[in-house]
């Protein structure tokens, strides 16, 4: 079954702009289905010249006619006069046979989409009869609000052209709607949108005042600064979106201006009680920072004992005891600085080629003579990491560079060190190349040559094998020099 794109791409005669406007229309007709009770249709002619549905929208405000998906079927051939009468029709036709949906009987009604001076297909709204049958005042105000967006489609003010949204948490009609005037009077509140003023603290009744002024009341009252867009949704001027906060709840507001052919006529507003929401966003913030201070103490501890150390080292008159202690140094430096990645993260997950470039520098500049200069480059990306991978895969690696400039460049002024990285979702392939004396002096046994303890050794091969399920291999690089290949598979880290 074809879906939106795929029909689209059978038009090779609509431009970017023409589907751009198409992508607009139905990423906000959301709104003009739930005001108006009816589910919407967009049907276009595809490369055939066929009427199929290209898309489809549903009333989340009653119960829907298409159980369903409908898009990219083919439209009844006995369809295809009306449907042709519609396209060439400048305003929104209205069909004279009722059609049966299920058990429901419908009347469909069309708008041409228009665009640059194109008919780029049709929006029918099916309504079903039964929703037209003794309504109140709520459902009288939402059909003609709907009605009045809807017929703004052929004049090409529906989508909206400049609209600014910049919420997470849109509005929706079920969660409350009021009605203006073209002067920004409220004709109409429904009973949701009621509620979520008086959350706000408005005591008095809602129609036959500036929705403005209301609004800039409660945060008078609450000396709350006032979001520059705000007076522009309350008075239903522009299609923009905002949000009202207090000290006691938060409401998300977004106006739509209604159109006629002669200019703007007012405007509807949707408002959200959006309270609980920022309560817990606020407890994830609060969560965020808590962990971030945690990570930032754990380096300042790390850093410490790094430094507790270095004083120990530069006491003890045995140079073997010298050169451990450097050797934990520099091991709890490299931890410190993975969590100082972390404390500047609030998603325990760090960039992890700014973290390793920084510690195999380090790594080379501990391990180097006075008088050497070894380089580092950089093939490929290690990408985002989680803690529980940076943190192994961070020693891995500075103790396969340690061991390069101690055993591989021995004796020599300058080499060059090179890191290429693969990286597929969770497979994680490094390859670690030096021009040094060979393999014969920086590998022993098919691991790296121990020396001292040998715990350098020992970490390469545990975290490797154990933690990532991987495997380490020893080979003599082409052009002289080693070459160590990592194979491994992380355990937390997620695609790019």
């Amino acid at each position: 079954m074809a879906d939106f794109s795929q029909i689209l791409a059978t038009r090779p005669d609509l431009d970017d702009r023409d589907r751009e406007w198409l992508h607009q229309l139905v990423a906000d007709w959301q709104v003009i289905a739930d005001l108006s009770f009816a589910d919407l249709l967009l049907i276009m002619q595809n490369g055939d010249g066929r009427y199929v549905v290209a898309e489809q929208c549903r009333p989340s405000t009653v119960m829907t006619l298409r159980a369903d998906d409908v898009v990219g079927d083919i439209m009844p051939e006995a369809m295809t006069g009306e449907l042709d009468a519609a396209m060439q029709s400048a305003v929104v036709f209205r069909s004279t046979v009722l059609r049966t949906v299920g058990k429901a009987t419908i009347c469909n009604v069309y708008a041409p989409v228009r665009h640059n001076g194109k008919t780029l297909g049709l929006v029918v709204r099916e309504t079903n009869m039964a929703t037209r049958e003794s309504n109140g005042r709520y459902e009288s105000e939402s059909i003609n609000a709907g009605k009045q967006l809807y017929e703004m489609i052929p004049r090409g003010q529906f989508p909206y052209s400049d609209s600014v949204m910049s919420q997470r948490h849109m509005a929706r009609v079920a969660d409350g709607f009021i009605v203006l005037t073209m002067d920004g009077i409220v004709r109409y509140a429904s009973p949701n949108a009621i509620s979520c003023f008086r959350r706000l603290g408005l005591l008095t009744t809602m129609q036959g005042h500036y929705l403005s002024e209301l609004g800039a009341d409660l945060l008078r009252e609450q000396n709350e600064q006032v979001d520059e867009q705000l007076p522009l949704v309350l008075s239903g001027k522009a299609a923009v979106d905002s949000e009202i906060t207090t000290d006691r709840s938060a409401v998300s507001v977004r106006s739509l201006p209604l159109y006629d052919m002669n200019g703007r006529t007012g405007g509807i507003v949707l408002c959200r009680d959006v309270t609980e929401l920022r309560r817990r966003e606020q407890e994830l913030q609060t969560k965020d920072a808590a962990i971030s201070e945690i990570h930032h103490r754990v380096k300042n501890n790390l850093q410490a004992v790094s430094a507790l150390l270095r004083l120990q080292a530069r006491k003890t008159k045995s140079e073997e005891v010298k050169k451990e202690l450097k050797e934990a140094q520099r091991r709890v430096q490299t931890i410190a600085m993975v969590h100082e990645g972390l404390s500047q993260t609030v998603d325990e997950v760090v960039d992890f080629d700014k973290v390793i470039a920084s510690l195999l520098k380090m790594a080379v500049d501990v391990a180097t003579m006075r008088d050497q200069h070894i380089d580092i480059d950089f093939v490929g990306k290690f990408g985002m990491m989680p803690a529980q991978d940076a943190t192994p895969l961070s020693l891995v690696l500075t103790e396969l560079i340690t061991n390069s400039v101690e055993h591989g460049f021995e004796g020599r002024k300058e080499g060059h060190i090179t890191i290429s990285v693969g990286r597929s979702g969770s497979n994680l392939s490094v390859i670690v190349e030096d021009d040094g004396t060979g393999i014969d002096t920086e590998a022993q046994g098919g691991m790296a040559r121990s020396s001292g303890s040998g715990l350098g050794t020992q970490i390469i091969n545990t975290f490797v094998t154990n933690d990532f399920g991987g495997t380490v291999r020893w080979e003599p690089r082409r052009d002289g020099g080693t070459r160590v290949v990592l194979d491994m598979k992380l355990r937390a880290a997620q695609a790019e």
